[in-house]
């Protein structure tokens, strides 16, 4: 595994908003964790009164999250992680972990990943589609429309090649409610 530099896993809104200088991006896998709209959002995509939903990694032994690894700049390492943990530690419903990822190219690499705390009053795992699509649909934070988070991210993984057919259908069902509406 390869050391020295800080590298950063994205899977969410990181993937098309990193908020820090990077001076590579390599398409990633990251064993031991899947993506899941598994966290309440009272901040950027919701309110404590209204809560949005945003994605998470959760843990699951036989899951492969796919997204992106992002080689911080030298030099702007510390910048780069308070930037972070300003925007992800905000309700510290995250917690701030290093895990090995697999990059497309053959490397492997220690990565700053931030996952859910299962016991954080945020955390909302097991919720249906139906019911994700609902808050989805509406739900507005300090970043806009939960809608647009869900739709930007599925957009980016499209963009990448990463299938995801869960984020696929979720985005579908969302832009169905909106269309009832």
């Amino acid at each position: 595994m390869e050391t020295g530099d800080l590298w950063v896993f994205g899977y969410g809104s990181l993937l098309w908003d990193p908020g820090f200088e990077h001076a590579e991006t390599v398409v990633a896998t990251l064993p031991g964790f899947h993506r899941s709209f598994c966290m309440r959002s009272i901040h950027h995509r919701g309110t404590e009164e209204n809560p949005g939903l945003v994605l998470a990694l959760d843990a699951r032994p036989d899951a492969l999250c796919h997204g992106l690894a992002f080689r911080v700049t030298p030099g702007h390492e510390a910048e780069a992680l308070a930037g972070l943990r300003a925007r992800e530690l905000i309700s510290s419903a995250y917690l701030e972990q290093r895990h090995p990822v697999d990059l497309a190219d053959g490397r492997r690499v220690e990565a700053v990943v931030y996952v859910i705390d299962r016991l954080h009053a945020q955390y909302c795992g097991g919720l249906d589609l139906d019911e994700q699509a609902r808050i989805i649909a509406g739900a507005t934070g300090q970043r806009g429309p939960n809608r647009d988070y869900l739709f930007n991210t599925a957009r980016h993984l499209a963009e990448l090649g990463i299938e995801d057919g869960e984020l696929t259908r979720l985005a579908e069902a969302v832009r169905a409610l909106i269309a009832e509406q």
